[in-house]
């Protein structure tokens, strides 16, 4: 069996559809049915019930893809190893975060670190004005934010963090001795945002207050350093991942819990043709462990 038909069977067994696999490796339909009909030929069995409305694998296909899977991981991870080896450079996985709370991933990178020894992770920092153009430039190999993600090319993998949502506010400001503020007191305040794709706003900063009333959108922020200068000042608030409480702690600002906000989710994603054996390991890892409360 050639390596790109293991990898059409694979693929057609964990997207179970087939126009959704000759998408993801760049093929037609047709060529994926080919590579099916001739391996099922040459086992002697079906490998998948299909008809027009599902895909399923059948037994056979089920105990195939068990087996085939680990070796060609192994297969993948051998020549992404030589090839390194090849150009003199050590094995890395770059992982991009548009925050700087790396420590709280620990137990993950420790957990990494005994499965694949030979891998280093490299923290990059990732702006979240354009959050995704790291990875489709290929500067990051994986990219950690927040939920939701809808960018057609990327897979979105496991939720490593949640965490709660706070409001950022000068120290000065009416709000920054309440022990907690609502999205109902955002109606009263500009609010801060940013460059940050709309969906990303919107989960954390919504049109409407819960009884409706507008909330009024303030100045924006391309990065953290503008977000605390322009809050620090009185001049915005801004809702935040709680984590900022612990990693950008100042006398000018306070950081009070939005009790009605929902937790914030942190998940990882890549560029579904950039895949590598190195970021299923990453992923593998977070998932046994996550999500992690921080």
């Amino acid at each position: 069996m050639e390596i790109r038909d293991i990898e059409i069977f694979l693929t057609l067994a964990q997207e179970l559809h087939f126009g959704r696999t000759a998408a993801r490796l760049h093929v037609s339909p047709a060529r994926v049915s080919q590579a099916i009909k001739k391996q099922e030929r040459r086992i002697g069995g079906a490998l998948f019930d299909r008809t027009s409305h599902h895909v399923r694998l059948t037994p056979l296909g089920r105990q195939l893809y068990d087996d085939l899977l680990p070796v060609h991981r192994g297969l993948q991870q051998s020549l992404e190893r030589a090839a390194l080896s090849a150009k003199g450079q050590p094995e890395a996985l770059r992982l991009g975060m548009t925050s700087s709370n790396s420590e709280d991933l620990r137990p993950v990178l420790t957990a990494f670190a005994s499965r694949r020894p030979g891998c280093t992770v490299q923290i990059r920092a990732v702006g979240y004005d354009d959050p995704f153009s790291a990875l489709r430039r290929g500067t990051i190999d994986v990219l950690l934010a927040w939920l939701p993600i809808r960018e057609a090319d990327l897979t979105v993998g496991p939720v490593v963090c949640t965490e709660p949502v706070v409001l950022c506010v000068s120290s000065t400001h009416r709000l920054a001795t309440r022990s907690s503020v609502s999205y109902e007191d955002l109606a009263d305040e500009a609010v801060l945002t940013g460059a940050a794709p709309d969906y990303w706003r919107e989960s954390l900063i919504p049109a409407h207050t819960p009884s409706g009333r507008p909330i009024p959108r303030g100045p924006s922020a391309i990065d953290g350093t503008q977000l605390l200068a322009i809050v620090g000042s009185g001049e915005a608030v801004c809702p935040a991942h709680a984590h900022a409480q612990r990693y950008y702690a100042r006398p000018d600002i306070a950081y009070i819990p939005i009790h009605d906000a929902p937790l914030s989710h942190w998940a990882l994603c890549w560029r579904t043709s950039g895949e590598t054996a190195s970021i299923r390991d990453f992923a593998e890892v977070a998932d046994g462990l996550g999500p992690l409360p921080l």
